[in-house]
């Protein structure tokens, strides 16, 4: 390798965006070099310019933008002034680029063997048998059951992550020396996410295929890059061999990203998560000197303000920093502890569920009407309990039920059968319109995409006062404006963001305000239904720390919807795993996270990346996509892909839905396994000693 030649070098690239008004420097001083068969991760934070030097490198920057310094060489030659026909012949033959939504890259009214086929026959000359015959062997790399199906499909009939394979293996049918990934796995499930990185990693090494791999996921870079490109503002701020930065980082915005993000072990009360404080800087509105100084624990005024800052050897392989103060901070100071909390007391249950069910009629063609109708079962006999102060998190892949199941408790559906019992009063047939304000008020949510739940035309104080005036909140408008800024204290925004629109907001702050009117009524619970997924993961980490504050001074009952394991982890106090519609675990985050797991929980556990090159974790990968509920399979739901089946005698797991046990106080399981068996289950996430 040492006289290897770079398959892709950047040197001090720039790339600017031209408005009417001005120029805005998109990206800056960019350097970064990937050798052959090399994966290099590139993190950071929305708007760092991630994307933008990805499309730099396939000179894909639209009429606004332009390199304005610095070069990109792919394999030696400089990408800058190629002609259009050359760029032509690289882009999708030598590099090729998969981008974050699958159904972007693909042609819905072309079957897939037929798009995956053109790429050859364009690129290469390849006559169609030839090509075919390649596409039917990729999809059989990409692991697809049924590659002849498959070939025959329109890509509606796929889910997302077969979509997904679908796009690397069209990304790989001319066997580029570089893949760009951007984001390639943030719409999926982690299940699904897991199989797709062992895939890019098997598939990269049998092609000998470069990486440049863009994510905001940490825990993923770890596992699938050999180095690590961290980006702030447009500039490289570390880079260097993906282990060491994570051991021995040498920049205060690497340090404060780790720090931001829930490891194994941090605890919420003990050990509350560190926020960046302060926001990222706009383009043009960059601070002078160092461009992470304003929010920076080491910032010296008139040393690191003074003049630009270079990037700087740090020790290592390849391993520098964009920080003059590197050598003199030390790195091993565990960070300033915020307030400890004692841990909320939990009361009395607020909130039972039981033998809740919900189904859905569905036409066989409700487009044309006619057909049979046929059944839908979103959520399989429910049976649980929430309790005043605590944090239930609700986990699960994709069409599991979990966002049915919030509906109906917000009266948005009503339940098939069961009982809701809210404070003791059945809401289980009751819809929205028709329950008082005290009942609409007590249960309120918190949704996924910040940006979908504000009104645009709207300021943001008046869509709190609103949501006062629904509720019955104060007698008077000035009374109602008084409550307006105790909530905007309450979510800790300035008083003066009363009078801005959302438009004005960071995607943070539209969060908060929406966190702000579910607690306008006094709610007393909570449903936050993956609230900080949209999030950067330093947003996160404040926002998160804002729903376990106002949680503490409300005793409110937080239902906390997600499928990042890690964040769960750190915030509940009890687990429930759901699986095709039936809760398959249930009980504190304890026992969810350490064996015997029910064989699914067991999955999951597995398929969550985790930024920490101490923890040792079993890799079980499921096979198969997740049943449909229109059509779930016999008995046990999860028959289908356990690995643990062969363990029960006969065909139990076939023909019967196994009963819920109790197997600890509080700790519940819905499998048919013995206790011999789950007691031989080992840990699937060990730390090592230091």
């Amino acid at each position: 390798m040492t006289d290897a030649k770079p398959i892709l070098e950047i040197e001090n690239l720039s790339i600017s965006f031209f408005t009417r008004l001005r120029e805005i420097p998109a990206v800056m001083d960019f350097s970064c070099t990937v050798m052959p068969g090399e994966a290099m991760g590139l993190v950071g934070e929305s708007g760092c310019g991630k994307s933008t030097v990805a499309l730099g490198v396939m000179r894909d920057l639209g009429v606004n933008g332009r390199i304005v310094g610095g070069s990109v060489k792919f394999k030696g030659r400089d990408i800058a002034t190629m002609s259009d026909e050359d760029l032509r012949k690289l882009r999708g033959s030598e590099i090729a680029m998969i981008y974050q939504e699958p159904m972007a890259s693909l042609n819905p009214a072309m079957k897939v063997g037929k798009q995956l086929a053109e790429v050859p026959m364009i690129h290469k000359g390849m006559s169609r048998a030839e090509a075919m015959a390649r596409a039917r062997q990729m999809v059989a790399d990409v692991r697809l059951p049924d590659p002849e199906r498959i070939l025959q499909a329109y890509p509606h009939q796929l889910s997302g992550g077969q979509q997904q394979r679908i796009v690397i293996a069209m990304a790989l049918m001319s066997e580029p020396a570089l893949l760009i990934l951007d984001e390639p796995t943030t719409a999926l499930d982690v299940t699904v996410e897991a199989g797709i990185v062992e895939l890019v990693k098997e598939l990269g090494r049998k092609y000998g295929t470069s990486m440049l791999f863009i994510s905001h996921n940490l825990g993923l870079i770890l596992e699938t890059c050999d180095r690590i490109c961290v980006m702030y503002s447009g500039e490289a701020v570390e880079t260097g061999n993906v282990r060491e930065v994570f051991q021995t980082m040498r920049h205060p915005y690497t340090q404060a990203l780790f720090r931001s993000i829930p490891l194994p072990g941090a605890d919420k009360n003990a050990r509350p998560l560190v926020a960046i404080p302060g926001n990222f800087p706009l383009p043009h509105e960059r601070p002078p000197g160092c461009n992470f100084g304003p929010r920076c624990d080491y910032f010296v005024k008139g040393r690191c303000d003074a003049a630009d800052v270079r990037m700087e050897d740090a020790p290592g392989d390849r391993h520098q920093t964009r920080c003059i103060r590197h050598t003199e901070i030390d790195w091993a100071k565990p960070p300033q502890v915020a307030e400890q909390h004692a841990k909320t007391p939990i009361g009395d249950p607020v909130l039972k569920m039981v033998e809740v069910k919900k189904y859905y009629e569905v036409a066989a063609s409700k487009l044309f009407g006619g057909g049979d109708t046929r059944v839908v079962k979103a959520n399989e006999t429910l049976t649980f309990d929430a309790r005043e102060g605590e944090t239930l998190a609700i986990v699960g892949e994709s069409g599991c039920g979990k966002s049915t199941f919030a509906k109906v408790l917000m009266g948005l559906e009503t339940a098939t059968s069961g009982s809701i019992l809210l404070y003791n009063q059945d809401i289980h047939d009751t819809p929205i319109e028709k329950r008082d304000t005290d009942t609409v008020s007590s249960v309120q949510m918190v949704f996924q995409n910040p940006f979908d739940t504000l009104n645009p035309s709207m300021t943001v104080g008046r869509q709190i006062i609103r949501a006062l005036e629904i509720f019955g909140v104060g007698k008077s408008e000035a009374e109602r404006r008084g409550r307006m800024l105790e909530l905007l204290d309450l979510v800790k925004l300035p008083r003066e963001f009363a009078d801005r629109m959302p438009r004005q907001l960071s995607g943070g702050q539209k969060q908060r305000v929406g966190i702000a009117r579910a607690f306008a009524g006094g709610a007393k619970v909570v449903v936050a239904d993956e609230p900080v997924s949209a999030l950067d993961v330093s947003v996160q980490a404040a926002v998160t720390d804002l729903l376990m504050e106002i949680q503490r001074e409300n005793r409110t009952t937080l239902l906390f919807i997600s499928h990042d394991l890690s964040i769960v982890r750190y915030l509940s106090d009890r687990v429930m795993v759901m699986y095709l519609g039936h809760v398959v675990e249930l009980g504190s985050t304890d026992q969810v996270f350490s064996p015997p797991y029910h064989p699914y929980t067991e999955a999951l556990l597995s398929a969550v990346p985790i930024a920490d090159p101490k923890v040792k974790k079993k890799r079980i990968l499921l096979e198969g996509d997740i049943p449909s509920a229109m059509n779930p399979p016999s008995g046990c739901p999860f028959q289908t892909r356990c690995r643990w089946k062969s363990e029960v005698p006969g065909d139990l797991c076939e023909r019967e839905v196994p009963p819920m046990r109790t197997l600890a106080k509080g700790h519940q399981i819905k499998c048919h396994l013995s206790s011999e068996a789950l007691a031989r289950m080992e840990p699937v996430i060990e730390i090592a000693a230091e």
